[in-house]
């Protein structure tokens, strides 16, 4: 899971970043709306956690702008400020959450991964997926009833494609959401990957979309 970490204070950015790692996570941590992207499809964030008070901006205004053009990505506002009104004036706004400060970590990624299961449109901890059950917290796969071995690369390119079952999931938004950052997966890699995962899951699972990417069959 990719998240994107918009928080301007050193010691939480560095200590969620550490947290996230030993989640498995791959987070990017920006500290001012400045820095921050246009669109969330620009970072292809899994979600976002957003501290509204940064020091060149508004978190508030920066929701907004992601919003008028996306609104899919789970967004959870991280506030110190404790008004009732703030945090209705962040789910308004379209935050999918808001988590007070101080937070246990545990707490938060409990609630990423409640955001990100309504987001794929998952009412519970397992996917069900025809035939198919992926449990995201657990890693584990079963097909028919019985466990597969997925290596991490091919679990977490199962999870994005059953994110939306039965759409057309772009090859450049899935080498995005797979690399680690800074070290993008290239084409034939990805193919590799999806060559390997179709052996395990039988092949009639994922469909190509030639020039455009992977479709998840249920």
């Amino acid at each position: 899971m990719h998240l994107l970490l918009v928080e301007d204070d050193l010691d939480l950015g560095r200590s969620l970043q550490a947290a996230f790692r030993q989640q498995g996570f791959s987070c990017e941590w920006l500290r001012r709306v400045q820095d921050a992207p246009l669109q969330l499809t620009d970072v292809a964030a899994d979600c976002v956690l957003l501290d509204l008070g940064l020091p060149d901006g508004s978190g508030f205004e920066l929701l907004a702008r992601w919003r008028r053009a996306d609104a899919a990505t789970p967004v959870i506002v991280i506030t110190a400020r404790t008004a009732l009104e703030d945090r209705l004036a962040g789910l308004d706004g379209g935050a999918d959450d808001v988590v007070l400060k101080p937070f246990a970590v545990p707490e938060l990624v409990s609630r990423i991964h409640a955001v990100v299961r309504r987001s794929a449109r998952q009412a519970h901890e397992a996917w069900q997926l025809g035939e198919l059950v992926i449990e995201p917290r657990a890693h584990t796969v079963q097909l028919a009833g019985s466990p597969l071995q997925l290596t991490p690369r091919e679990f977490h390119l199962l999870v994005e494609l059953a994110r939306e079952p039965g759409a057309v999931v772009a090859k450049s938004r899935i080498a995005q959401r797979l690399a680690p950052l800074h070290e993008p997966v290239d084409a034939a890699t990805l193919e590799m990957h999806v060559s390997n995962l179709r052996k395990k899951i039988g092949a009639e699972r994922i469909r190509t979309v030639r020039g455009i990417g992977y479709q998840l069959v249920a």
